[in-house]
């Protein structure tokens, strides 16, 4: 099958070959075809670094297709059945899925770093988050396919797969904002885009997006945001917005340590700032004692949106089907797997909010 390789850290292009293969399905394992995967910003990071990842790898993990196979003991799904893929799935036994917190589940993401999903010629390659969705196939746990009705086209499921899951979970599951709240935005590509309409779901009455990328101004307005900003006028908006007093909730949705501490000084006192951007490893945000207790703010991360894929993903599609969740729209460009590199480089340049790759 076809792949798009990335074989070392900071390559300059992806390595489209045609002698790939799929490594399983092992016991506990589904095989898919990828008919749909959306291009996010977490796959320029790990190409890039940000995100650990072992090499060589099939980057991808925002995708839904169908079931072709699956290994011995599975049956929440059988082959012909339309999924979602999770590429952080909750094993449902071990000590965080049993305290309700199945987004911190590590069983499946350990075995991601360790275990090869596919072969490259002769030479085992990994997927990225154990998934690898810049391929036809792939193998993932069987926790992590998530059955779908088939009417749902395979475009707005994978947009679930991650973006939209990461940002509306944020608002609804990590803050769970209250109506008539006010809401700042910061960053404004696909991700803060979920989290602007999360924010429209829950009924806030202010909600700011904030972005260095003034074209995407008018996508947050678009998309439900009440007002659209350059970083640098938000504090000015904001004393006109909130009588200079801050705004209840502040998302952060680039995970640099300027925006974050830009959330920070966004949020009220007594506020809550929300981590929702992968930031990396090596990167310092500072604060001060005196302003981490004085001014009473909270800071919660929303790590794929505190998401039990197992309900989320059907609330998100009951939102979408209600007509109160845009997914068509989010959709920039549609793409093929030759498309790859030009849009991981417009991803860079925060020129899309989602690029899909389709697989028909």
């Amino acid at each position: 099958m076809r792949a798009a390789v990335l074989h070392a850290i900071d390559d300059k292009k992806l390595d489209i070959r045609d002698d790939v293969q799929t490594v399983g399905p092992d016991p506990g394992e589904v095989l898919i075809k990828l008919r749909a995967a959306g291009v996010c910003h977490s796959d320029l990071s790990a190409r890039n670094g940000g995100l650990p990842q072992t090499m060589p790898t099939i980057l991808g993990h925002e995708a839904a297709g169908e079931v072709l196979a699956v290994g011995d003991g599975v049956t929440n799904v059988a082959p012909g059945d339309h999924v979602i893929a999770s590429w952080l799935p909750p094993c449902g036994t071990c000590p965080s899925c049993r305290r309700g917190q199945p987004h911190l589940c590590f069983t499946h993401v350990l075995t991601a770093y360790t275990k090869p999903r596919f072969l490259i010629g002769d030479t085992p390659a990994f997927g990225m988050a154990g998934c690898g969705a810049f391929a036809e196939q792939m193998v993932i746990p069987s926790d992590g396919a998530v059955k779908i009705a088939e009417d749902v086209p395979f475009e707005i499921a994978a947009l679930i797969g991650c973006g939209v899951m990461t940002g509306v979970g944020s608002v609804i599951n990590t803050a769970k904002v209250e109506p008539g709240a006010t809401v700042a935005v910061i960053g404004c590509g696909g991700v803060g885009i979920s989290v602007i309409q999360g924010a429209r779901l829950s009924g806030a009455a202010v909600i700011v997006g904030v972005d260095t990328n003034e074209t995407k101004h008018e996508l947050a307005l678009r998309f439900g945001a009440t007002h659209a900003v350059h970083p640098d006028n938000l504090a000015e908006l904001s004393g006109l917005l909130t009588a200079g007093e801050g705004f209840d909730y502040a998302f952060e949705v680039v995970g640099l340590p300027q925006t974050i501490r830009s959330a920070w000084g966004a949020a009220r006192r007594g506020g809550l700032v929300v981590i929702v951007g992968a930031g990396r490893a090596d990167h310092k945000v500072e604060f001060t004692p005196f302003e981490l207790l004085f001014d009473g703010k909270n800071m919660a991360s929303s790590l794929y949106g505190n998401a039990d894929v197992r309900r989320d993903y059907h609330r998100l599609l009951a939102l979408w089907r209600a007509g109160r969740l845009d997914l068509e729209g989010m959709i920039t460009q549609r793409i093929t797997l030759d498309d790859i590199e030009g849009a991981l480089e417009a991803l860079g340049q925060g020129e899309v909010i989602r690029q899909v790759i389709s697989y028909e």
